[in-house]
C-alpha cells in the first residue's frame, strides 16, 4: 500500500513541478487552438445544436486538440466540424453562405497550423514573440490567398448554367496541380 501511495505522491509532485514551469507563449498558442476550434464549431453547427449538452460536448471536444496537439485530436475536431457543417446544411436545411464557408475554412486552417506550432513547443519553452508573429503572418497570407482564390472560383462558377460547374472543376484541378508542382519544386530546390 505504501508503494502505491509513494507512486501517486511522486506523480503529483512531478505534475506540480511541470505546472510551475509552464510559460505563457505555449499556453497562448494552445488557447488559440481552443478558440479556433470553437469558432469553427459555432460557424458550422446549427444554432439549435449550440445549447445544453451539445454545447458542453463541443467545448470538451474543442479542448482536446489544445491539450494534445500531437495526437489524433486535431483530425478528430476537423471531422467533427465538417460533420456539423453537413448536419446544418443537409439535416437542418441551412443555405450555404460563402462567408460562413470561408469562416469555417479559416477556423479549420488556423486550428491546424496552431496545432502544428504547439506540437513543437514544449510547455516550458521560452519563445521569442517574433516567431509566433511570423507564423501567424504566414498563416494569414495563406488564408488571404486561398480566400481570394475561392471567391474568384465561385464567381467563375456562376458563368453559364451547367458549364460553370465544369469550369470551376477544371480551374480547381489546375490550381491543385500548380500548387503540387510548386511545392515539389520548392522541395527539390533545398
Amino acid at each position: 500500500m505504501t508503494d502505491v501511495l509513494d507512486s501517486v505522491t511522486e506523480r503529483v509532485r512531478a505534475l506540480r513541478f511541470a505546472a510551475n514551469r509552464v510559460s505563457l507563449t505555449p499556453l497562448l498558442v494552445r488557447g488559440g487552438i481552443f478558440l479556433a476550434v470553437l469558432v469553427g464549431f459555432v460557424l458550422a453547427y446549427p444554432v439549435e445544436m449550440l445549447a445544453g449538452r451539445a454545447l458542453l460536448g463541443l467545448l470538451v471536444v474543442a479542448l482536446l486538440p489544445a491539450v494534445g496537439p500531437r495526437r489524433v485530436w486535431p483530425t478528430f475536431t476537423a471531422l467533427v466540424t465538417v460533420g456539423g457543417w453537413l448536419l446544418a446544411t443537409a439535416g437542418y436545411g441551412r443555405e450555404i453562405a460563402l462567408w460562413r464557408l470561408l469562416g469555417v475554412a479559416v477556423a479549420l486552417y488556423l486550428a491546424h497550423t496552431l496545432c502544428a506550432l504547439a506540437s513543437v513547443l514544449p510547455y516550458d519553452a521560452v519563445v521569442d514573440p517574433d516567431l509566433v508573429v511570423r507564423w501567424l503572418t504566414r498563416a494569414g497570407a495563406v488564408l488571404l490567398a486561398s480566400s481570394v482564390l475561392g471567391i474568384l472560383l465561385v464567381q467563375v462558377g456562376e458563368f453559364g448554367a451547367a458549364g460553370g460547374f465544369q469550369a470551376v472543376t477544371v480551374a480547381g484541378l489546375l490550381v491543385a496541380v500548380g500548387a503540387s508542382a510548386l511545392l515539389g519544386w520548392l522541395l527539390r530546390r533545398r
